[in-house]
């Protein structure tokens, strides 16, 4: 088992505190507007698979309207911006996630996990990732798909895997920088 690179702890800590002083003002208008498009309260959480396999909430601000479960206009221009993710930062700030690592997922996926693959278990959960920049666009893809749960479990979810243990044996300052910088970029488009 590889120790978790204390840089990556200490930058967590102080990007997502920092992130979130700075872009309060945001996160209450994103509430507001949240709770008023899709029902109080505009958050959503979810039970995620984190590092070693356990559990954790996860929070998002809700996109789908509480009582007829469809995504709302203003949901689907918070999940196109990526704004629907903003209240992760306080996973960050919890030590639930990472800003780079693996993007969490739900029970029956990298928990199931064997040998080798495995590995991916022993990194945190991330904001972003060289698959979920890959794969930004996942859901559109899956909505093309004639058998959506085939075409997850069998082409993306292994591209994945592979792609996030190709992270782990190359975790460096570098290639965190890297990613997001490459995020970065990708969400200013």
């Amino acid at each position: 088992m590889k120790k978790y690179p204390w840089w990556k702890a200490l930058i967590d800590f102080g990007l997502s505190s920092a992130a979130i002083i700075f872009l309060l003002p945001l996160f209450l208008i994103l509430l507001l507007v949240s709770s008023f498009d899709t029902g109080f309260p505009g958050i959503f959480t979810q039970k995620r698979v984190g590092r070693y396999g356990k559990l954790f909430v996860i929070y998002k601000f809700r996109t789908y309207h509480s009582e007829t479960s469809q995504k709302s206009s203003v949901g689907n221009w918070m999940r196109k911006t990526k704004l629907d993710e903003l209240p992760q930062l306080f996973n960050v700030l919890k030590g639930d996630m990472s800003f780079v690592g693996p993007r969490p997922d739900l029970p029956g996926y990298y928990d199931i996990l064997e040998g080798e693959n495995r590995l991916i278990l022993e990194l945190k959960p991330g904001l972003t990732s060289e698959a979920g920049i890959k794969f930004r666009n996942e859901e559109k893809l899956l909505e093309e798909q004639e058998d959506p749960l085939s075409y997850n479990d069998n082409i993306l979810f292994p591209e994945k895997v592979k792609m996030n243990l190709d992270y782990y044996y190359h975790l460096s300052f570098k290639k965190d920088a890297q990613i997001l910088l490459k995020t970065f970029f990708v969400l200013s488009k």
